[in-house]
């Protein structure tokens, strides 16, 4: 028996990041339109994860209003990063849920596709054609700039294109940089390849379409064209609503109906263990752009309308813990500490079960204002020990956007405690400090061995944690390390003198730090709705 046509209709829904800059969104649409044309049997809809609408809901509302009954989901990204791995599968499982008698496909991200090297290609000889001058590829200097990711994997796809577009086209170099998150960034990444010699620098944006990134990029370009004369610097193109791009998409769309949607698993840090990255083995998919899907359109909603809530609400305690606050703030003379300490000291009390806990901690000026910038602003913890990292208010660091990291049982941390012949602890801190600099929050409550290297870093490698914690338990080594910490007048730190501690001791401040600052969020957000108001 036939199936009804409804059953056979297929939907395409392509789900694009989204962007504040309109260039982008119009290109985007452009595509889309492309898309329809190329394939007319389909119903086309397009989504945006973030900032602009519809929302990919939408468009899957659009697409089973239009009676497909079969959807494929294909991201309207270039690599397989996060938004690939982790956004876009979120809300398939969603939209699956909210409708059952769907028959839902994701389709794999874009690249690599020999079609998009295509219409690199193009943009490539497009911008070689632009020039008066005539220079061989092998004295041209391919810079390709990617978007950057915290997925090595991604990052090495655009490495990956640099070098068969060097060997394709015959440049006499290909350097590869991006445009934030991974490292070379663009500026620092024009001026390496500047100097390798070359008669003619050409910058490829490996970006699908304009916007503020691709912007900065080309100015980048000018400022390097003005800074070596001598070096013909060209621009070119992005790939932009191109016939091959929709036929990528399209492919992909087809791929994932018939089962055949490849991803790189195979080095893929959410499957097996990448060197660097083993603890996000096995991470859940977590959408993290929740709070910014059609943000655009809430924003010119809530400018039309009556001043909108506090984007951030005060931290509301469980009653019992609310309960044995009151008890701990009535139960001693807290006027002889600054007000700026009391969140703190409050919860080492609740903690520890000790009024006294107290009187031994030490604290350098400003440490507590440091520690709060540092969360609103790096939003990384460093911690020595996994206990330290588990007994952080996960509400606190989801609301604040605060990554946590620890390296303890990471297979490199146990090479390096080897090689080195030091503690597993000492280990993670340094990787620690070569893996993130100094825009960190560093916790221990653990091991005094921790210390003492990031005391030997500080001192001696002029690493600048932007707050250290330093609350290790025990007798050997703990008191020593803490007055060793004390006296690294270079960075802001918080320590106590004596053979008490713990990781839950480490943990409280970083706690109480993430308060104050969600609670200082709060405020600001309140005044603002009142002068709006």
């Amino acid at each position: 028996m036939t199936a009804p046509q409804s059953d056979r209709l297929l939907g395409i829904v392509v789900a694009g990041h989204g962007s504040r800059d309109p260039d982008s969104v119009r290109e985007f649409e452009a595509l889309v339109e492309l898309i329809r044309a190329r394939a007319p049997n389909e119903v086309v809809s397009h989504g945006y994860l973030e900032f602009s609408s519809p929302t990919i809901a939408e468009a899957v509302a659009a697409n089973v209003a239009a009676g497909a009954r079969r959807i494929a989901l294909v991201p309207g990204v270039l690599l397989a990063a996060r938004h690939a791995k982790n956004d876009m599968p979120a809300e398939v499982l969603a939209l699956a849920r909210d409708y059952p008698d769907v028959e839902f496909h994701f389709g794999a991200p874009m690249s690599p596709h020999p079609l998009l090297l295509q219409v690199a290609q193009r943009r490539i000889v497009a911008a070689e054609a632009s020039s008066p001058e005539t220079v061989r590829r092998a004295d041209t200097c391919l810079v390709l700039v990617g978007r950057g990711t915290l997925d090595p994997d991604a990052n090495g796809e655009v490495a990956k294109l640099a070098r068969m577009l060097e060997e394709g086209m015959g440049f006499g170099a290909a350097y590869v940089c991006y445009s934030g998150t991974a490292n070379p960034l663009v500026a620092d990444g024009l001026r390496a390849a500047a100097r390798l010699g070359f008669k003619r620098m050409l910058v490829l944006p490996y970006f699908l379409f304009d916007g503020v990134l691709v912007k900065r990029i080309y100015a980048a370009a000018d400022d390097l064209r003005e800074r070596e004369p001598g070096i013909e610097v060209l621009k070119a193109d992005y790939l932009g609503a191109h016939e091959g791009v929709a036929d990528v998409l399209i492919e992909r769309a087809r791929e994932a109906v018939a089962g055949r949607a490849d991803m790189n698993c195979s080095l893929c840090k959410y499957r097996v263990q990448i060197v660097g990255f083993e603890e996000q083995v096995g991470e859940p998919q977590r959408a993290h752009h929740l709070a910014v899907r059609g943000l655009l359109e809430q924003e010119r909603a809530a400018a039309e309308a009556a001043p909108s809530a506090p984007a951030f609400t005060p931290y509301e305690p469980h009653p019992i813990e609310a309960e044995s606050f009151r008890i701990i703030a009535a139960g001693r003379d807290w006027s002889g500490f600054p007000a700026s300490h009391l969140t703190v000291l409050q919860r080492l009390v609740h903690t520890s079960g000790d009024f006294g806990a107290v009187d031994d901690m030490y604290f350098s000026a400003g440490a507590i204002e440091s520690g709060i910038r540092a969360i609103l602003r790096c939003k990384r913890v460093i911690t020595d020990v996994t206990m330290v990292q588990t007994g952080l208010k996960r509400q606190l660091l989801e609301q604040l956007g605060v990554d946590t990291w620890c390296g303890v049982h990471d297979n490199e941390t146990h090479l390096m405690a080897q090689a080195h012949g030091i503690t597993r602890s000492a280990a993670g801190v340094r990787r620690g400090w070569e893996k993130f600099g100094n825009d960190v929050v560093l916790a221990i409550g653990d091991a005094p061995t921790a210390i003492a290297e990031a005391a030997r870093l500080i001192r001696e490698h002029g690493w600048r944690p932007q707050l250290v914690i330093g609350l290790p338990v025990g007798f050997v080594g703990t008191r020593e390390t803490k007055d060793e910490l004390r006296r690294c007048l270079q960075v802001p730190r918080i320590t106590n003198s004596g053979t008490r501690g713990g990781s839950p001791w480490a943990a409280s401040v970083v706690n109480g730090l993430m308060i104050d600052a969600l609670n200082q969020l709060a405020e600001l957000a309140q005044d603002a709705r009142d002068a709006r108001a």
